[in-house]
């Protein structure tokens, strides 16, 4: 009986969703699940949902007193909100969740720490151990020095919006747990700065980034993990089979569960060791000037950091008025 692309994949990466929906994570079953402000705004205004979404804005209320603004307890009830969805997530996966810092705070070490502290001290105050939580900040090198206190700590975590080899190779210098090379956001640049409509899978520029991280990490022994995100196709999936995790939207993961065929091993650490690649060290000097060489994740990394914010303020909006009627 021919096997569905999605069973092959599940033998050579660990698959993950990328959704705050907990019925499509329950529908496919992934190891883990990763989740960010787009996500859960989305997810919060699920009929389904109000119930979460209520509870937690009335115990942010209750936390803060009546005195504080709805501003105030629309900000605690995200973080709040973004720990209650991945406590029920947690209770239909086996692996982990991702959970984001506010993405405002992207250049802010101190602030950033501060908060990955926060949101596992809530999990943990729910039962949840540190170790089914990554804390997900952005790949700045501010964020990869917040990130770099919270290993030491035990607190892990998923460096996103990470667009260049220089993020990686800060990253898996800091003994960050994993990271999240976006490899569709990567396509959409290259597309747009050179007008083509379209790249073949094995040709994909992002697919191409996440291959020479990939190599880069297992040739030199580095015990980070890379995690593909951000998909806008299945072919690039398909050449990225064999990457240590790959973070998948539910429509994709129906599209990979519905397709047949052979799924051939694209990375592999054996593979990796006979690639020709130099080895760097990356201080904030180097790391600031090959950020500046590359026009794509200069771009990528500001405008996800903006497109994160945005919607931020969204959910943020959304929970004031919803505030407002629970409270009449």
């Amino acid at each position: 009986m021919a096997k569905t692309l999605l069973e092959q994949l599940r033998k050579m990466t660990v698959v993950v969703a990328d959704t705050g929906d907990i019925q499509a994570i329950e529908t496919f079953t992934p190891h883990d699940a990763t989740t960010n402000p787009s996500l859960i705004t989305a997810a919060a205004q699920m009929p389904q949902y109000q119930g979460i979404v209520d509870d937690t804005l009335k115990g942010a209320r209750e936390t803060l007193g009546k005195d504080a603004s709805a501003a105030q307890v629309a900000t605690l009830a995200f973080e709040r909100l973004a720990v209650s969805f991945g406590h029920k997530i947690l209770e239909v996966i086996p692996g982990r969740v991702s959970t984001e810092v506010d993405a405002r705070l992207s250049f802010d070490t101190d602030a950033s720490i501060a908060v990955g502290r926060d949101l596992i001290a809530m999990y943990e105050a729910q039962g949840v151990s540190r170790e089914r939580v990554l804390i997900k900040i952005a790949a700045t090198w501010e964020g990869i020095q917040a990130a770099a206190v919270l290993e030491k700590e035990g607190i892990h975590c998923n460096l996103t919006l990470l667009f260049g080899l220089h993020q990686a190779i800060a990253c898996a210098e800091n003994g960050i747990t994993l990271i999240s090379p976006f490899v569709g956001r990567i396509l959409d640049w290259y597309k747009k700065d050179t007008g083509r409509d379209s790249y073949a899978p094995a040709e994909d520029p992002g697919v191409l980034s996440v291959t020479e991280i990939y190599n880069y990490y297992k040739k030199f022994g580095y015990k980070t993990e890379v995690m593909g995100a951000s998909f806008r196709n299945i072919g690039e999936i398909v050449e990225l089979a064999g990457c240590d995790l790959l973070t998948i939207a539910p429509a994709l993961l129906a599209e990979l569960q519905s397709t047949e065929g052979n799924l051939e091993r694209k990375l592999d650490p054996k593979n990796a060791a006979n690639v020709s690649i130099e080895k760097m060290t990356i201080d904030k000097a180097t790391f600031d000037a090959m950020h500046a060489e590359n026009r794509m994740a200069s771009d990528k990394l500001a405008e996800g950091i903006d497109g994160f914010t945005k919607a931020l303020e969204s959910l943020e909006g959304i929970l004031s008025a919803r505030l407002a009627v629970l409270e009449g």
